[in-house]
């Protein structure tokens, strides 16, 4: 059987193979030995709160499961723009919310609305390998442009301006924007306002699309990079945040993985245009999702929320310092999500082994201890680092802690 040219330039996703290969592991561990603990797979240990597991409930007894609109029940989409006004002080029309099945049906959408075969999208390396099969699986071209510590992992403005290819340059690839993480998956980091600011507008001078993937967006740190790019105000005072495409899901702060569920926020007039191809690609998101999801914005669920937030902060604080203190490095303190971009290059060195590959497969043999290696996330230095993520409550992250020292000494 012939497989199609676009099928056969998706990568891998080594993340997911890493953890067959540690589960495998776990099944097959002589008896005694600890159990493995999983610091690979970027899902929060909370699961969906009392109130979003009851609304599912009566969901179900009421017998409310048929197809809903396919931008999404309307009330959700009410409930998700006074989330935006309350928690980031913005005006976000519902008209322009979007809800999808997951943030991974909003970017497909997102790349199939707006990428030509052959469109050129920047992304920073690293950076989430999904994002850039979802610009290949609409015959685009995703560029990854290196971004070290120096640059907290994430696009410059100047980096955007320097590789942005189009008619003047000749060639025949043109670029058509940029597609953007903050806070980012593998790194936590996000980018500073003043240069997202910058970019936009590098963008817009080039009639381009701003797609920013915010999913981790709620589980912010920092209030310097707390605050959704759909509020940003250019040089000259105009709403840049008009043209943006945000990317949201309700899996990482709402703790709402296995439910599929995510929104697009785009301009008014790309709002048909999304809808004609969830209608064809999708229908509608799980019904039954959107109405647990109902109860997110329940005071008791967002108050419970924030403690969870408060939670996954004080795992970060605990977790980054015993990193660096063991050599396993992380140049840049993470303000969101909870991952852990760490330089594995010392303990490479005292385990003998390649690379972050290597090591991640020698961590999870000789310490029962699950890490994603850097090949994933890009081409440039992804055998230097390795991620960690940080969604495991504080007693396994110590464990872990105490096996790595034990290991690395």
């Amino acid at each position: 059987m012939r497989i199609a040219e676009r099928a056969r330039k998706i990568a891998p996703f080594y993340v997911m193979e890493v953890a067959k290969a540690a589960a495998a592991l776990a099944r097959t561990a002589a008896a005694g030995r600890e159990p493995m603990i999983y610091l690979n797979i970027g899902e929060p240990d909370y699961t969906a709160p009392p109130l979003v597991r009851e609304a599912a409930e009566r969901a179900i007894r009421d017998g409310r499961s048929q197809y809903t609109d396919a931008t999404g029940l309307p009330l959700l989409r009410e409930h998700i723009s006074n989330w935006y006004a309350q928690r980031f002080g913005l005006d976000i029309a519902p008209e322009r919310i979007v809800v999808t099945a997951g943030a991974s049906a909003a970017l497909q959408l997102a790349c199939l609305a707006l990428i030509e075969a052959g469109d050129e999208i920047l992304m920073p390396d690293p950076s989430y390998p999904c994002n850039r099969q979802f610009v290949q699986a609409a015959d685009g071209v995703a560029k990854l442009i290196p971004s070290g510590p120096a640059e907290r992992f994430q696009l410059s403005a100047e980096q955007v301006r320097a590789h942005w290819n189009d008619s003047t340059r000749g060639g025949t690839v043109k670029t058509r924007g940029v597609l953007l993480a903050s806070p980012s998956n593998p790194t936590g980091t996000s980018i500073d306002p003043a240069e997202l600011r910058r970019i936009a507008e590098v963008v817009r001078d080039h009639e381009g699309i701003t797609l920013l993937d915010e999913i981790y967006l709620g589980l912010s740190h920092d209030e310097r990079y707390g605050q959704s790019a759909l509020g940003l105000k250019g040089s000259d005072g105009s709403a840049l945040g008009d043209n943006i495409i945000s990317i949201n899901s309700f899996s990482k702060y709402f703790n709402m993985t296995g439910w599929r569920l995510g929104w697009l926020v785009v301009p008014q007039m790309l709002v048909p245009v999304v809808e004609r191809l969830a209608q064809n690609l999708y229908i509608c998101p799980s019904t039954i999702a959107q109405h647990a999801a109902l109860a997110c914005f329940e005071p008791e669920s967002l108050a419970e929320y924030e403690r969870r937030r408060a939670e996954f902060k004080a795992r970060r604080d605990y977790f980054i310092p015993a990193l660096n203190a063991l050599g396993l490095t992380v140049p840049v303190m993470p303000d969101g999500a909870f991952y852990a971009w760490a330089d594995c290059t010392q303990a490479c060195q005292k385990l003998q082994v390649k690379d972050s590959w290597d090591l991640s497969f020698a961590l999870m043999e000789r310490a029962h201890l699950a890490v994603a290696p850097g090949r994933d996330f890009g081409q440039t230095d992804t055998g230097r680092y390795i991620r960690f993520s940080t969604a495991n409550a504080l007693p396994q992250l110590q464990e872990a802690v105490a096996r790595l020292r034990q290991l690395l000494g």
